[in-house]
């Protein structure tokens, strides 16, 4: 439950720190202040591409497309987002996504709810600045479930 008044500036951290990801960076917007409470963050990408498939067993991840084109599948389901649109991805359905336009950059907030062990994942895959390695080990300390690789992108 956040208990006070949270104002962040456009392209900035709350904690004004840098997570880079390699082809994109994560800014945390909302923390919680307990692992049942929302966590909500931006991720800005200078390139096309995007995590590997996964589940997450307690979360459920919502995104919400701010600019440039998305591809989101969830279990058997192939979605584009377009700027202004979102999508819910249940707990415990794979699912994986990437982006794909050809602007300069795309940006999209992502949420969980609850935010479980979401925290301390980002920090800890941003210290190497490149998306999150396929190491199934890493992913289960984190409650989730690696799937498979990133979204082939042509």
């Amino acid at each position: 439950m956040v208990d006070k008044i949270l104002k962040i500036a456009a392209g900035q951290d709350l904690f004004g720190e840098h997570r880079g990801l390699g082809i994109s960076e994560i800014s945390f917007k909302v923390m919680p202040k307990e692992s049942s409470d929302l966590l909500v963050i931006e991720n800005t990408f200078h390139a096309k591409g995007g995590p590997a498939k996964h589940l997450h067993y307690d979360q459920d991840e919502w995104f919400y497309a701010v600019e440039g084109d998305f591809i989101v599948e969830v279990g058997l389901e192939r979605f584009t987002l377009k700027p202004g649109e979102s999508l819910l991805a249940p707990r415990k359905i794979p699912h994986v996504w990437a982006y794909t336009g050809d602007g300069p950059r795309g940006r999209m907030l992502i949420t969980f709810m609850p935010a479980g062990k979401m925290e301390g994942f980002f920090r800890e895959v941003t210290k190497a600045n490149a998306m999150p390695p396929q190491d199934p080990q890493l992913w289960k300390a984190h409650g989730m479930e690696l799937l498979g690789p990133p979204l082939k992108l042509e």
